[in-house]
């Protein structure tokens, strides 16, 4: 595994990849920055999937819309968890889902029970690889912006820079 810093246009990020898929990306002054990891004790580099992030990052934040399948992505999570986030992935660019809808999504098989949208709620909170499974696009039911790990100011921003105005 390495890591690497990018220089977004809303605050550096780190991310974190071996030779097969990246693991982790992060704004590095978010909640729950770097998930489980040791960064400390990872060495700062590049590989073939950091370059692909860096072209990913660098199109999407220049407003163009990258395929989110490009790169190849690993998901170190509880099942539940790793569940909520693959359906998440497939929010597409421009678009906001519920707490609810996603919980209908993610396990449309099943009643939605109460709680649902909460441990929706804790999936999306931890999600270890922000933009690529786009955590910013979850609202509330009633249409609110809700909590953001990297801040809701900085969630706001990437919605607008996608095309949705709040």
């Amino acid at each position: 595994m390495i890591k690497y810093e990018y220089a977004s246009p809303f605050g550096p990020m780190t991310m974190l990849a071996s030779n097969g898929a990246l693991y982790g990306l992060w704004f590095n002054d978010q909640k729950y920055f770097g998930a489980k990891y040791d960064l400390d004790q990872i060495s700062v580099g590049k590989n073939t999937i950091i370059e692909q992030t860096l072209g990913w990052l660098d199109q999407y934040f220049t407003g163009q819309n990258p395929d989110p399948y490009a790169i190849p992505l690993t998901i170190q999570a509880t099942p539940y968890r790793s569940h909520i986030l693959k359906a998440l992935h497939d929010v597409p660019t421009g678009s906001t889902i519920t707490y609810q809808e996603l919980a209908k999504k993610a396990a449309p098989d099943q009643s939605i029970a109460k709680g649902a949208a909460r441990a929706v709620g804790g999936a999306v909170a931890h999600n270890p690889i922000l933009i690529l499974i786009p955590c910013h696009r979850v609202i509330g039911s009633n249409g609110s912006l809700t909590g953001y790990a990297g801040g809701t100011e900085r969630k706001l921003a990437l919605l607008r820079l996608e095309g949705i105005d709040f």
